[in-house]
């Protein structure tokens, strides 16, 4: 999600070092500094449902980090943890997918057994349709099978643009990428599935000759409804997605990359209305309002307000989100775009500020 064009922009404005150590002395003095146990996780509003957090595990390493760090989070008040792990696990339906590091299976029932023991609902993420590539390295789909891309054969080493998509017309693709949805859910015994799809700016290339000249908002809805009738009708999952390429950049205000400016908006009006949608905003909106809480309400969709870094916004999203229907407004997600780190992810401020928030009992 832009994590490094947001993260060198919002730097001087984030600064959440002084209200960080101000609500971290709040939560130390509240706990006396000792480590809650499952029984006495923090109360929670009995309205709202979910602190989440969305951490990248990309290898080994992260597995083990996320697994020391799970206990901690939960006495920070996290239900939700979604899990991105997109190629980095050990695939057995398509192995030559793998990372480069991949998480194994025992690494996985080990964190499913400590999101079960601290009661934290664990939804696997799989970035679709775009994010296919991050600067100069393409993933291992269009990697090992090049034909599935949108646009093949352009952009050598991925220069001038931000990142590659597959095509969602390609007839052979939805049984390598349900094959691989199986695999998650399955080893993570999950009730939801998490498929990204945020950011996704090739789509409709002149040059792919399947999707050239079609509509971007039905393609893109296409995309959807494919992974919706596989997790969803097929497997009776949960299926979240990122909400920003489902928003008009003009109309909200949110410009062209927590909103849409290529057309894709027009597929919320083409997609099922059980989708939960992680609508995420990181930087501060004027007075304090985020027009597509109340729109994705209206069309139907629960939706989950998801921050980054900007402690102000954060605080501005939450405050703003809180006063919509329980039912539809289903808590907060907090967002760090790197991989779990034992004893530091616990204190990322808008965190602190979401569990004092969200999490509060009254």
């Amino acid at each position: 999600m832009k994590r490094k064009k947001i993260a060198a922009n919002n730097l001087e404005r984030c600064s959440p070092v002084i209200p960080a150590l101000i609500l971290l002395l709040i939560y130390i003095s509240s706990t006396g500094c000792r480590p809650r146990q499952p029984a006495e996780l923090p109360p929670t509003r009995p309205e709202v449902k979910y602190l989440g957090l969305h951490v990248l595990v990309e290898g080994q390493k992260a597995a083990r980090e996320l697994m020391a760090e799970i206990p901690a989070l939960a006495a920070r008040g996290v239900n939700l943890l979604v899990v991105e792990v997109d190629y980095n696990y050990q695939y057995e339906s398509h192995p030559e997918l793998r990372g480069p590091d991949p998480v194994s299976r025992s690494q996985v029932k080990r964190i499913v057994e400590l999101c079960r023991r601290y009661r934290i609902r664990l939804v696997p993420e799989f970035q679709s349709l775009g994010h296919q590539s991050w600067e100069k390295k393409t993933f291992s789909l269009l990697t090992v099978y090049p034909q599935f891309d949108e646009t093949p054969g352009k952009y050598p080493d991925n220069q001038g643009i931000y990142c590659r998509s597959w095509c969602p017309l390609h007839p052979e693709l939805p049984p390598i990428i349900n094959a691989l949805y199986d695999e998650l859910l399955d080893v993570f015994e999950a009730d939801a599935l998490h498929v990204g799809m945020d950011e996704v700016f090739l789509i409709a290339d002149p040059d792919c000759p399947r999707c050239r000249g079609k509509d971007p908002a039905e393609l893109f809805a296409l995309a959807v409804r494919t992974a919706h009738d596989h997790i969803v009708k097929k497997r009776g999952k949960e299926m979240f997605m990122w909400g920003d390429r489902l928003l008009d950049g003009q109309a909200t205000g949110y410009g062209e990359w927590e909103a849409s400016l290529n057309g894709t908006h027009r597929a919320i009006d083409l997609i099922p209305r059980d989708i939960i949608i992680c609508d995420w905003h990181y930087e501060i909106m004027p007075g304090g309002l985020y027009p597509s809480i109340p729109l994705f309400i209206e069309q139907g969709f629960r939706v989950l307000p998801t921050s980054f870094q900007n402690l102000k916004a954060a605080e501005d999203l939450i405050d703003y989100s809180l006063q919509f229907p329980p039912d539809r407004m289903l808590g907060h997600l907090c967002t760090i775009w790197k991989q779990p780190e034992a004893g530091k992810t616990r204190k990322h401020p808008p965190l602190i500020l979401a569990s004092r928030k969200v999490r509060a009992s009254g």
